[in-house]
């Protein structure tokens, strides 16, 4: 198999796909806008709603289920990366979040 491909979150152009494999609450509580969210368990049969001509950056919370994500991906014919440090990383970098329950954006 392949190595993984990763990406810091400072490498993401400005219009990158990215693919938030997170849980629905962890989604509500902060995403990034214009992130496609997936949970994990739904990537399988979810996967129509991905180009597979397009490179996605996959995230979660500190990248391990972006990581099996970005695997499982690639060995499907996609090109995936995984996003180093995940969400928390993005926080961390002070990027913009929104949140989807009209709280201020936060990392669960």
């Amino acid at each position: 198999m392949s190595e993984i491909m990763t990406v810091t979150v400072s490498e993401l152009a400005s219009d990158a796909v990215i693919l938030d494999v997170r849980e629905d609450y962890e989604w509500e509580a902060g995403h990034i806008d214009g992130a496609l969210h997936i949970p994990l368990e739904q990537l399988p049969e979810r996967l129509e709603d991905l180009d597979p001509d397009v490179d996605v950056n996959v995230i979660c919370r500190t990248g391990g289920r972006s990581f099996r994500a970005t695997t499982w991906l690639n060995a499907n014919g996609y090109s995936a990366f995984n996003v180093a440090g995940g969400m928390g990383a993005w926080f961390e970098a002070d990027k913009p979040m929104v949140s989807g329950n009209g709280e201020t954006p936060r990392v669960l």
